[in-house]
């Protein structure tokens, strides 16, 4: 494709984009109005499923082939920087370092903060319907929490303590039990993803219906997901050497 014809389809995709944008901000209520139609349906819908925190019923519920759509795209983003980041032909795998010099103050902190930072994980990924939080917020989380192990200065601690096997599998039960959930809202003759579960009660754990179910698969996929992306960097920068030139 020709230069000129690149800029011409660039600004004939500007202009239309332009266009919708402006249509968009001139529809847009009033700063500070108190009338919001989507806000009003996505409450009222949360309550009429027993879901009490509305962001998850919008993320896990209403909107939830976007769900879908972003946790294929951090499925995706990991499989593509394994992909780049895998040893190259002037590579070696070496020994990885064991513990650096490191403050003690930073290494008991780290030590203590782990099981509670993997506790406060799951509250956020199993609590989620009911106060705020979900998968995406825990999965970060538990993927952080088992971090901290590297920045008390144990590499190899943290390599014990993720065995990349068990994360890649779990990054795949994750995303399989939210395709699942999609596949029995179809069979059930209610549409994909469609909330097929009774909802129970407002405010209790076992509530809102496939939004929980929903909600634990994200956090799983999303926790092993930065757990594997995490790794790649941390394998490439430590226990990577290239020939002739150095640490890669």
């Amino acid at each position: 494709m020709k230069g000129s014809t690149r800029r011409l389809v660039f600004a004939l995709g500007a202009v239309g984009l332009g266009v919708m944008l402006a249509l968009a901000l001139l529809r847009m209520p009033a700063f500070g109005g108190t009338q919001h139609g989507y806000r009003d349906a996505a409450v009222a819908a949360a309550l009429a499923r027993n879901t009490a925190n509305v962001v998850s019923s919008v993320n896990f519920d209403l909107r939830g082939l976007d769900t879908l759509g972003e946790e294929a795209i951090l499925l995706a983003s990991v499989i593509g920087a394994a992909v780049l980041l895998r040893p190259g032909e002037r590579e070696h795998r070496l020994r990885p370092p064991g513990g650096g010099r490191t403050l003690r103050a930073t290494a008991l902190a780290g030590y203590l903060l782990l099981p509670i930072t993997l506790v406060l994980g799951a509250d956020v990924v199993l609590h989620g319907q009911i106060t705020p939080g979900g998968g995406f917020q825990g999965g970060v989380v538990l993927a952080t929490g088992l971090h901290l192990l590297y920045v008390a200065g144990s590499y190899p601690a943290l390599r014990r303590l993720r065995p990349l096997r068990w994360y890649e599998i779990g990054e795949a039960v994750g995303m399989g039990a939210v395709v699942a959930l999609g596949i029995t809202g179809l069979a059930l003759g209610a549409g994909l993803l469609a909330n097929v579960l009774p909802t129970g009660q407002l405010g209790q754990l076992v509530s809102s219906g496939t939004v929980p179910i929903f909600s634990v698969g994200v956090g799983i996929a999303v926790a092993s997901g930065m757990v594997v992306l995490l790794a790649q960097f941390l394998e490439q920068d430590l226990a990577m050497r290239r020939d002739g030139t150095g640490r890669s």
